[in-house]
């Protein structure tokens, strides 16, 4: 493709996040060519709002459509069927998070992608945030020193997705909050890490409040609770801790809902300095000695002005790399499939209940 050409994408799973990287491709001046769902209301929005053709089933959209790229935001199940579809015939894939639904499933994704002639992308949008960006920098200049441990949070205090949707049914979705938040809480912990090996995991997973039928949400994000007339057989919050080759930590926390305060903070402590920041925030907090005396500590705060920011980034991410022919530098499948073995383990660690970590070494 020369740089002028819009690039052609078709959206497999055309509800918000469907809609909102439809928005992106857009806005950045490239084509929405073709969408698929299978909800013909759904259907017939997207049809009206992107001026674009839709079809129930991907098969048939990789087939009578002209596309060079597809973004993928179905449920978790469908992530390999679509996005391998995809590749085999030559596209290039922007794929949510996470991977899969299983580690089975992600390999398999990661195998097409590694055959295929187009790239496969993963959906983990807080990398591109001001803050996340202006760490990178700093930890390129070597102001951490070696990062020794990250206090990796993701916890709503009430925020369990509508009972009933896929996002509770452990078969479309493969897992809870863990799959739904905990996945970028890893990912980005691994990022600032620069994709260590983890050798040993241990976690635990709950399942407390989506089977409790006086649960109650004031801020919404839940439909109307009914215990027992809907499927939630999955995890609502979990603690787990990661040890890496490299000798740096993790601390996981993530919820849907627990009895304690919201929070999506970062706690990085380096050898040298250490930092703060909220997932998906443009503010960064440093913290810094100096020479003894009173003013040994020295902390500052850095606020980014980044022209896009979170999803938009990502897009546009995607978008150039498919014009330009070349995979794009970071959310590689590679990485995305790193992240899912952490994941897996943690599970396996909270079903066995070992009291010694597991270890997640391809080794």
């Amino acid at each position: 493709m020369s740089d002028g050409d819009a690039v052609r994408v078709g959206v497999v799973g055309l509800g918000g996040m469907g809609r909102i990287h439809a928005e992106n491709v857009r806005d950045f001046d490239h084509e929405v060519r073709a969408g698929v769902d299978v909800a013909a209301d759904t259907r017939e929005s997207f049809e009206r709002d992107f001026d674009a053709r839709t079809y129930e089933s991907h098969e048939e959209m990789y087939d009578r459509e002209d596309l060079d790229a597809v973004v993928v935001t179905t449920p978790n199940k469908y992530h390999e069927p679509v996005t391998v579809g995809a590749l085999d015939a030559g596209l290039d894939v922007l794929v949510e998070k996470p991977l899969a639904h299983t580690l089975d499933s992600a390999e398999r994704i990661a195998e097409a992608a590694q055959a295929a002639e187009g790239f496969c992308m993963v959906g983990f949008h807080y990398r591109f945030s001001g803050a996340t960006s202006m760490f990178k920098a700093y930890q390129r200049k070597g102001q951490f020193g070696d990062i020794r441990h990250i206090e990796a949070n993701y916890v709503r205090r009430r925020g369990i997705p509508a009972l009933g949707s896929w996002f509770t049914n452990r078969e479309l979705a493969g897992g809870g909050a863990l799959l739904d938040l905990g996945v970028h809480a890893v990912d980005l912990a691994l990022y600032l890490l620069d994709f260590p090996e983890v050798t040993e995991v241990v976690g635990e997973t709950r399942s407390e409040f989506g089977t409790d039928d006086t649960y109650a949400d004031p801020d919404n994000w839940s439909s109307e609770w009914t215990v027992g007339s809907e499927t939630f057989d999955v995890d609502d919050s979990v603690s787990a801790f990661l040890k890496c080759e490299n000798g740096a930590t993790v601390s996981l926390e993530v919820s849907w809902a627990t009895n304690r305060e919201s929070t999506d903070e970062f706690v990085v402590r380096g050898a040298d300095s250490g930092a703060r920041f909220d997932l998906g925030e443009d503010s960064l907090t440093i913290f810094d000695t100096g020479l003894d005396g009173g003013d040994h500590y020295i902390d500052s705060e850095q606020t980014a002005h980044p022209e896009v920011t979170g999803w938009r980034a990502e897009s546009k991410t995607f978008l150039d790399a498919v014009r330009a022919g070349q995979p794009p530098m970071q959310n590689s499948v590679e990485e995305g499939l790193q992240v899912q073995r952490v994941l897996d383990a943690i599970y396996e660690s909270s079903e066995r209940g070992d009291e010694h970590a597991l270890r997640v070494s391809e080794d």
